[in-house]
């Protein structure tokens, strides 16, 4: 099976082109793949497929073989691979996914995608739709009780579910425990992906991600979003900000007269490659 290693900020996963080639148990290859020892080495895997309500699907399945509804490094990356590897010859695509359809708009240097800017939709703050077991109308820095301690959580949907944390140093905040005590919290009915955030100034902040079903990641394309939206719901950031991530910089903008976030960032092709 032919395969291509690709990442977004160093958030990577296997990609496979189903237009050439069928899998028929993504969950358990996902794991096969996933693995950094005996397999490829990724957080995942995204399946690139036909769609019969826009130019392509993408189907993402975690390290541990769960499928996620939506990945926004990993959306760009099958935005690049699909014109980098003569699919189309289109620069605005709309790419589907569990999580809705998804409009992006290329930057191409040389032939080559650089850049890619996801229209990443209406973030949802309704703690039914998260989904987050509480009765409150929005889940703003509310206290949540975890190994033995309280910290205040903002909950926010960008297509899948995400807790974020403000914290004064994400480089020695506990995430190794924090992150999957919170990931699989009550609170949280599907598991979600934790964020740790410190803010910077008004206009950039530092994130630090726990993803739900592979742990800690370099980057998260809608946790940077959520975090991002998080921010502006408590007051700390305007509107737009730089996140600053272990595996690079992602441009968020949360157009609140739309109700519309926007995420630019980088892709990146690493090898092609065959596996048994």
């Amino acid at each position: 099976m032919k395969f291509t290693k690709m990442h977004g900020l160093g958030n990577d996963y296997v990609y496979i082109n189903c237009f050439h080639e069928k899998v028929e148990h993504p969950e358990t290859l996902a794991v096969k793949v996933s693995d950094r020892h005996t397999g490829i080495g990724s957080d995942g895997l995204i399946l690139i497929q036909p769609s019969h309500r826009a130019d392509f699907f993408m189907s993402m399945y975690n390290a541990d073989g769960s499928r996620a509804e939506m990945c926004g490094n990993g959306i760009r990356c099958v935005a690049k691979y699909v014109y980098d590897y003569g699919m189309t010859d289109k620069t605005k695509l709309t790419i589907d996914t569990l999580a809705g359809i998804k409009e992006l708009d290329l930057t191409v240097e040389d032939g080559k995608v650089s850049r890619v800017k996801v229209n990443m939709g209406v973030p949802v703050l309704e703690p039914k739709q998260i989904p987050v077991d509480s009765d409150l109308p929005r889940f703003v820095s509310q206290p949540v009780e975890v190994l033995g301690k309280t910290y205040f959580l903002t909950a926010v949907s960008m297509g899948n579910p995400h807790g974020v944390l403000f914290v004064d140093d994400v480089s020695s905040c506990p995430l190794e425990t924090l992150g999957p005590a919170l990931e699989t919290h009550p609170l949280f009915p599907k598991k979600a992906n934790i964020e740790f955030v410190q803010v910077d100034n008004r206009y950039e902040i530092r994130m630090r991600v726990w993803e739900r079903g592979s742990g800690e990641t370099m980057a998260c394309g809608t946790g940077a979003c959520a975090s991002a939206v998080a921010s502006v719901l408590n007051g700390k950031t305007d509107d737009a900000v730089l996140v600053h991530l272990a595996g690079g910089d992602l441009e968020i903008q949360w157009d609140q007269e739309k109700d519309t976030v926007y995420m630019t960032g980088s892709a990146t092709v690493v090898f092609d490659g065959e596996i048994q």
